[in-house]
């Protein structure tokens, strides 16, 4: 089993793509198939809520909110643990944070850079190795 944070860009990625196969849209389906399991709090999923019915991105409401609705069935709400990190944008903080209040948890994201280099960051991409790794005997 692994635990993940899902930074929002992740979930507007999957849910714009026209690709089945993208990254993206595989790690949104390894939460339906019982091989990732998302860690949030409160602010993630405001976030989430916010982000994910933003006119500009043209993702129905009710995509959007299905998918949410998965990561809070599925998942897990923990607590922020406090870091002394630096984030070029502080909003970023609390998807780190959380990420870190689970042993051996990742964080999910298409901006590696506005998080602490860790590797517990990591691309969906990457996380689809990680899968591919733990899923082969």
């Amino acid at each position: 089993m692994i635990y993940a944070v899902f930074d929002t860009n992740v979930l507007v990625s999957a849910l714009i793509t026209h690709n089945s196969e993208s990254s993206t849209v595989r790690v949104v389906k390894a939460i339906a198939e019982k091989e990732i399991v998302p860690l949030y709090n409160e602010e993630i999923v405001k976030e989430y809520y916010e982000v994910l019915h933003r006119e500009k991105f043209g993702i129905q409401g009710v995509d959007s909110s299905l998918l949410i609705h998965m990561i809070i069935q599925c998942g897990i709400e923990t607590e922020r643990s406090e870091c002394n990190e630096f984030f070029i944008d502080q909003d970023d903080a609390v998807f780190y944070e959380v990420s870190l209040s689970k042993e051996e948890a990742y964080l999910i994201t298409g901006n590696i850079k506005h998080f602490p280099k860790s590797p517990i960051v990591v691309t969906p991409a990457e996380m689809m190795q990680i899968l591919e790794r733990t899923m082969t005997p």
